[in-house]
């Protein structure tokens, strides 16, 4: 009888020690997270392969971005709902969107994952054909809406800008001004969100290499990666991470 206690007791120590570890949850889009095809041309997200740079037995990652999502559609397809109906005190939450943001926001297939740009107040009412209304906010709202939801929670908000694309201009490549790169990093400051900006870290490397060195990385388009442009990305990330003292998450690498 006392032996059979104490398999349960183990039991139960050892579900409480799973469902209590810290938890990174990662949401975005494709460019986070994609196909992991074992392929020559895959196409990777940097979201799959962040665990390897953390210790598995202190935190756990789940990587909750899907493609094809922007701000306003992962928030309306409910992905938020379920990224908040485990998220804890103690985890954190690491965003990058901003690829399919920038259609002008309307109830067409070109539009239907547009925002407003900027971080302000503005919105706009759509009527949909199914007499359903949808009122559409700026990139910035969103990204304070997962901010402040995110800290709600007791959990910790990191910002982090989008990858770079595959697109060049004199030898250099080209970086997003006055857009949502830069919206990200406004949102961060306001809300006193940590921010990590993927794109100049990813792009400092890209000139570094060199515009026929990187082209590899991209087997099919100027947006999705391979899994070796994922792993710079990857690693951008961590970078990026190392350079917030502060951030508590930093306490999880596997070397620091």
């Amino acid at each position: 009888m006392i032996k059979k206690i104490l398999v349960i007791a183990l039991i139960s120590m050892s579900f409480t020690f799973v469902t209590d570890r810290t938890t990174l949850y990662v949401i975005g889009d494709s460019t986070v997270r994609n196909t992991t095809s074992q392929k020559p041309d895959a196409l990777w997200g940097w979201g799959s392969i962040i665990q390897d740079y953390f210790d598995s037995t202190k935190l756990s990652v789940s990587n909750q971005a899907m493609a094809g999502r922007s701000t306003r559609t992962y928030l309306k397809e409910g992905r938020w709902d379920k990224v908040m109906s485990t998220l804890k005190a103690g985890d954190y939450v690491m965003m990058q969107f901003g690829h399919n943001d920038g259609a002008k926001p309307d109830t067409s297939k070109a539009g239907y994952r547009g925002v407003i740009r900027g971080v302000g107040e503005d919105s706009v009412v759509l009527n949909w054909n199914d007499g359903k209304q949808e009122i559409v906010h700026t990139y910035g709202w969103y990204i304070r809406k997962f901010v402040r939801d995110t800290k709600a929670k007791g959990a910790t908000p990191i910002v982090c800008s989008f990858i770079p694309r595959n697109d060049w201009k004199d030898g250099k490549v080209i970086r997003p001004k006055n857009n949502f790169g830069q919206y990200a990093e406004e949102v961060a400051k306001q809300e006193g969100a940590f921010f990590i900006d993927l794109n100049t870290i990813t792009a400092d490397k890209y000139d570094a290499m060199g515009q026929e060195a990187v082209k590899p990385l991209f087997p099919k388009e100027h947006t999705h990666t391979s899994y070796e442009g994922a792993k710079i990305n990857a690693e951008s990330v961590i970078d990026g991470l190392k350079k917030l003292a502060s951030c508590k998450l930093n306490d999880f690498l596997k070397m620091k």
